[in-house]
This record gives C-alpha cells, sequence and structure tokens, in this order.
C-alpha cells in the first residue's frame, strides 16, 4: 500500500510503500522518525502509533525538533 505523509509543521510531503500488517510506528522507524515524537492525525483526529495503516494520505504532527 502507498500511503502520503504530510509531515506538519514544516509541509514536506513523504511517500511511504508499507506492506498489509505494518503499523504507523514501525513505518515512522523505517523513515528514521521516532514515533515518540510526533503525533499521526487522520481527519484532525490522532491515530495510535500501534494501528496497521490503512489511510490513503495523513498529517504527521512533529511534536519535537529533530534537529
Amino acid at each position: 500500500m502507498i500511503c502520503r505523509w504530510i509531515l506538519q509543521p514544516e509541509g514536506e510531503m513523504l511517500v511511504v510503500k508499507s506492506t498489509p500488517e505494518m503499523t504507523y510506528e514501525e513505518a515512522l522507524l523505517d523513515c528514521g522518525i521516532n514515533p515518540d515524537t510526533v503525533l499521526v492525525l487522520y481527519g484532525g483526529r490522532s491515530l495510535p502509533v500501534d494501528k496497521m495503516i490503512e489511510e490513503e494520505e495523513v498529517e504527521i504532527l512533529l511534536t519535537c525538533s529533530r534537529g
């Protein structure tokens, strides 16, 4: 499955390819993003990072500095 992630507040878009059983936590780690430093949002609602990826597009709200 292909999922688009929009990183906020930067607005950068990532295209992520996931397997059917992959969670947001696993995909975030694969992208080099610490799951403890972000919120995954879909339709303005927070999703748990241990949820399997089913949405085509989500926002990833960076809650900590990556620098």
